[in-house]
């Protein structure tokens, strides 16, 4: 489905970080720089060089590590930012315009003239230093089709190694996005990047869309960090092409959980439970017609092995439990109990589970068998 290759960028360190209320420290980047190798991201979004202060020195250090990944520096269309990020020794840059009247006219106050001037200049110039350029089409879904082609055109010609397409502000459907994806690859035959936003949670699934139309690069940020309601998240995607779509992009899956705690940590924001891949739930059985199909054949209820992630299973006791799963759990805490016994338990511990409105610990069933007369 995807002949033409995948290459997944991470940007949790600059659009993720431009997430409201979001800094990370020098020592966060850089942590989480190492955590993105270790996981086997090939390029990522190392920040902003033009913004000075820490955010150089967290890129100057990052480049120290010598990654095998490639680092790309975010600019605007201005020569003073590409100078920055030439000066930090980033050869992969990209450039940052808008593509939608909405944003050239209400954003910068500029017109489609002044754009494609810009954008011709700015790559024929970086192009004599750098080794890759990428260049945002913004907006993408509020601008004009036949204008989107004739920029990717003019963006190829001035020397452009790709085009991003930026659903900036989240409005793509994944059919919308498929289509212009396909019209640009095919008119203008410049390398594509998908970049979709969540505003309406189809991050994932425009993306997905995208690289199934042709696009070869894609964006992604830790968890799904970002602006507004954020990016598609890394992980979610990573896991997707490869189990839904049977494309392997070949990384270390069991280090993603070390990755997505460290950017969780640094964000200062605990994981949503039900978080796809990495949420404490995902792993984690209750129900009990669920846990004694679990119990038989792990295959039952869960799409992925726990085992590929590096996680482990849990059976919770609550509400909703039954018998087997009673039975599991005293048995890990050496208490062998007989299925009558069990279903004896099972009004005790449902009762106990409304009262304190939770699931009970193993210790507190364990108590509870204790005191079964």
């Amino acid at each position: 489905m995807f002949p033409h290759g995948i290459v997944i960028e991470d940007t949790t360190l600059r659009d993720g970080e431009q997430a409201p209320g979001v800094v990370f420290s020098v020592d966060e980047k850089v942590q989480i720089a190492q955590r993105l190798e270790e996981v086997g991201v090939s390029m990522f979004e190392v920040g902003i060089p033009t913004m000075g202060g820490d955010e150089v020195e967290a890129i100057k250090r990052i480049k120290a590590l010598g990654l095998k990944a490639k680092l790309v520096g975010w600019n605007r269309g201005k020569k003073e930012d590409l100078e920055a990020s030439f000066a930090l020794g980033l050869d992969y840059v990209h450039i940052g315009l808008p593509a939608s009247k909405n944003l050239l006219e209400n954003g910068l106050g500029r017109s489609r003239d002044w754009l494609l001037n810009t954008m011709g200049e700015m790559v024929m110039w970086a192009k004599q230093r750098a080794t890759f350029v990428s260049l945002s089409a913004e907006d993408v879904c509020r601008a004009e089709p036949d204008f989107l082609v004739a920029y990717a055109r003019a963006a190829r010609e001035a020397g452009a190694d790709r085009l991003r397409m930026s659903d900036t502000v989240g409005l793509a459907t994944p059919e919308k996005y498929a289509g212009l994806v396909a019209r640009v690859t095919k008119e203008a035959g410049i390398a594509v990047m998908v970049h979709a936003h969540n505003d309406f949670g189809l991050g994932v699934a425009n993306t997905l869309a995208g690289l199934a139309a042709g696009a070869r690069y894609c964006h992604v940020t830790v968890n799904g960090i970002g602006e507004r309601a954020g990016m598609p998240p890394l992980e979610e995607l990573a896991m997707a092409l490869k189990h839904l779509y049977g494309h392997d992009v070949g990384w270390n899956m069991k280090r993603i959980p070390a990755l997505s705690d460290a950017v969780s940590r640094a964000c200062g924001v605990p994981l949503h439970p039900w978080k796809p891949i990495v949420g404490a739930n995902v792993f984690a059985h209750e129900s009990g017609i669920h846990v004694a199909g679990m119990m038989k054949s792990a295959t039952t209820f869960e799409p992925i092995s726990p085992d590929e992630l590096g996680a482990t299973r849990r059976l919770v006791i609550g509400k909703h439990s039954g018998s087997h799963g009673i039975e599991a759990v005293l048995k890990e805490r050496g208490r062998e109990v007989s299925s009558e016994r069990a279903q004896r338990l099972l009004p005790l511990v449902r009762t106990e589970a409304v009262k304190k409105k939770r699931a009970l610990t193993p210790e507190e069933v364990e108590a509870l068998d204790i005191s079964l007369v």
